[in-house]
């Protein structure tokens, strides 16, 4: 995260989010308001909040983790809408009610079934959509992951290799 200017948090969870990292970098950091983040000072945020961080406009929705299973965990998550173009749902299938031209897809989770994350790509309807929260997944795995969502979403869904840009 070098070179970083602001983070925006989703959630609580330790696969999206270093306190110790983050608490070096000595940039602002935007979380839900209801996240329980310890030793790290952040900026509250509720759904629907607009403001801008690093000179980017950011406006937060939905609210909750997908359910994984028997309510658990249920914590604080935000979506965020980068500029009204980009979002990045965090660990939630919350469909904006605004168009977004690129949304960040989550790909495999404990908490979700490739059906969710093909439906949920053709409920918001992005222009294009790239893969996130695919790091547990192995090679042959992410071959079917992105093979099933480029197919069936009818979006210019795209996999991105580590450090590759668009």
């Amino acid at each position: 995260m070098t070179g970083a200017d602001a983070v925006l948090v989703t959630h609580e969870h330790t696969d999206h989010i270093d306190v110790l990292r983050l608490a070096g970098l000595g940039v602002p950091v935007y979380a839900p308001a209801e996240a329980n983040i310890e030793r790290l000072e952040v900026t509250g945020v509720s759904s629907g909040a607009e403001f801008t961080a690093a000179g980017f406009r950011v406006r937060a929705v939905g609210g909750r983790h997908a359910f994984i299973y028997d309510g658990q965990p249920d914590c604080a998550n935000l979506g965020y809408i980068v500029d009204e173009a980009i979002y990045h749902p965090g660990d939630s299938l919350y469909v904006p009610e605004q168009p977004v031209e690129t949304l960040l897809v989550p790909a495999q989770g404990s908490w979700m079934k490739m059906a969710e994350a093909i439906d949920f790509v053709k409920a918001v309807k992005p222009q294009r959509a790239f893969p996130i929260h695919d790091a547990q997944i192995n090679d042959r795995g992410l071959s079917s992951v992105n093979g099933w969502l480029a197919e069936e979403t009818g979006s210019s869904y795209r996999y991105l290799t580590p450090g590759e840009s668009v």
